[in-house]
């Protein structure tokens, strides 16, 4: 897909399939100054849990998770709900085995969950032990209707729409875009837009597939091609910073 679509007093930004909610106080001023490269702060890289066997499976996912202790002390001092964090953290250990060179940290995916979707609560949705939000997360029809128009693409499978897409889960994925992305991270067997483990890291590679994120230029410029926004690296900046560097 092509092209930005902006609607402000809430914005909301469709590019290149990811459907974005991005609340915005006030504007920037022109040329606002480039926020520094999100980074863990020290200490705040996620432990590796103990793993269990590996699965037999040609296409199995690196056996790693983040660490249930981890998960719950960086949960307290950042607010990232425990669920969401969690699939943020194994996101990275995983990322972090298959493509070492990106550079992908955990904290770049919770800010990018925070914009979206605030951790999968966006519009009262509950996310569930499951990983789903209940209700489940859409965007609305992209029917050109002040938004992009985009013809569906899945058949209403993932968003419940025939006629039009819509972006759908924590990570507000559009269909199309999924069906190149997608990834069964959870092992239920099958690769859900709406399940935060899936989609998840389903966004870490979307990122990387950019190329490294180790510098300040290649970290923008991965979090624009999810998004080409300015002011949506930017948030996504400021969010990944405070995450780094929380408050005990």
């Amino acid at each position: 897909m092509r092209g930005i679509i902006l609607a402000l007093a809430g914005v909301l930004v469709v590019v290149l399939g990811v459907w974005i909610f991005l609340v915005v106080g006030s504007m920037p001023s022109a040329d606002p100054p480039t926020p520094p490269l999100p980074a863990p702060a020290e200490g705040s890289q996620p432990d590796q849990a103990a793993p269990s066997a590996d699965v037999a499976s040609a296409d199995a996912l690196p056996n790693v998770h983040a660490d249930p202790a981890w998960v719950e002390r960086t949960s307290q001092s950042t607010g990232i709900p425990v669920r969401a964090l969690q699939a943020y953290a194994t996101a990275h250990l995983i990322v972090q085995i298959e493509q070492p060179d990106c550079g992908l940290s955990w904290n770049t995916l919770a800010g990018i969950g925070l914009i979206e979707t605030a951790h999968g609560s966006h519009g009262g949705a509950v996310l569930g032990v499951d990983g789903r939000p209940e209700p489940p997360i859409r965007g609305p029809a992209l029917d050109g209707n002040g938004v992009a128009a985009i013809s569906d693409t899945d058949g209403g499978v993932w968003d419940g729409d025939t006629v039009w897409d819509r972006a759908v889960g924590p990570m507000q994925f559009i269909p199309d875009t999924w069906s190149r992305w997608g990834v069964d991270a959870d092992g239920d067997g099958r690769a859900d837009p709406n399940q935060i483990d899936d989609a998840a890291l389903a966004a870490g590679r979307y990122l990387c597939a950019s190329g490294e994120m180790r510098s300040v230029d290649g970290w923008r410029g991965a979090v624009f091609s999810y998004n080409h926004l300015d002011t949506y690296v930017d948030a996504v900046a400021d969010a990944a910073n405070r995450y780094a560097t929380p408050t005990a």
